[in-house]
């Protein structure tokens, strides 16, 4: 993560990725091939937004905090394990799959936040 290797990998395969569809070297369906006839060069798609009412954000709301009074007992110190083992650069994985047991993703985020603050925190290089 440090030296955001990971990150530059994703990149340069989207963009190699891309170029084979543009190129049409990487035949999709619908997208580079097997076009309406009358698409003009453009297909766009309208797609209607739908967004929560309160009362469906509240029982959402309602059912993550039972969630979390439920599961965060039988495993309180799951999410200081994971703080450790992110503080002494270790690896976290196996403490994720723990922490995801016990924990909501908004907890895990959260202590992993207080660890190392946002991404930009974490990299130790230049933006």
């Amino acid at each position: 993560m440090d030296t955001m290797y990971q990150r530059g990998k994703i990149q340069e395969e989207s963009m190699y990725y891309e170029h084979k569809k543009h190129d049409g070297s990487l035949p999709l369906i619908g997208v580079n091939t097997f076009l309406p006839k009358d698409h003009g060069g453009e297909i766009a798609t309208e797609i209607e937004l739908i967004r929560s009412t309160e009362e469906e954000k509240g029982v959402q709301i309602a059912n993550v905090k039972r969630y979390g009074e439920a599961r965060n007992a039988l495993a309180a110190d799951s999410l200081k394990v994971l703080q450790t083992t992110a503080r002494e650069r270790r690896n976290v994985f196996e403490q994720l799959v723990e922490a995801v047991k016990y924990n909501s993703l908004g907890q895990i985020s959260h202590a992993l936040y207080e660890v190392g603050g946002s991404i930009g925190g974490i990299c130790s290089c230049s933006s």
